[in-house]
């Protein structure tokens, strides 16, 4: 026997169209999936081009002083490209891997003046980042 869920009741839209709940939690999933793909991969690329920002820039002084950024950033852009892809083929723990990259990185920059609204931005990230590792979750218990 199926198992029914709250998350599959409808209600209209402002429009009046009939809509299942279930239908937004999807949309929201392939919305963050597609994001978390996209985003680290091209921040990842960017690494090696500088093309977005001169990333030198968001590295703290303790870590740059011990390791050389032009060293250090095409490492960290394979990582971010890693991460992305992880979340293309595992979004469950590509969200949380990816939260968790966030997280060091809010760590670093809050040791940068200046930086605590991209920290701010990054945290926000993180979340949406957690919740596409949730809603992975629940969208494989469904396809069991």
């Amino acid at each position: 026997m199926a198992k029914t869920s709250v998350l599959q009741t409808s209600h209209h839209s402002a429009g009046g169209a009939h809509i299942l709940a279930s239908d937004a939690v999807e949309q929201a999933f392939r919305v963050l999936h597609t994001g978390f793909v996209v985003a680290p991969i091209v921040a990842g690329l960017d690494k090696f081009f500088n093309l977005l920002t001169d990333w030198s820039q968001y590295v703290p002084g303790v870590v740059g002083q011990t390791i050389d950024p032009g060293v250090m950033l095409p490492v960290v852009g394979i990582v971010e490209i890693g991460a992305g892809l992880l979340v293309l083929f595992n979004p469950r723990i590509g969200g949380m891997v990816v939260a968790l990259w966030l997280v060091l990185i809010i760590a670093g920059l809050l040791a940068i003046p200046g930086y605590f609204d991209v920290a701010l931005r990054d945290l926000g990230l993180a979340l949406g980042a957690i919740a596409l590792s949730r809603l992975a979750a629940s969208r494989d218990a469904r396809y069991v």
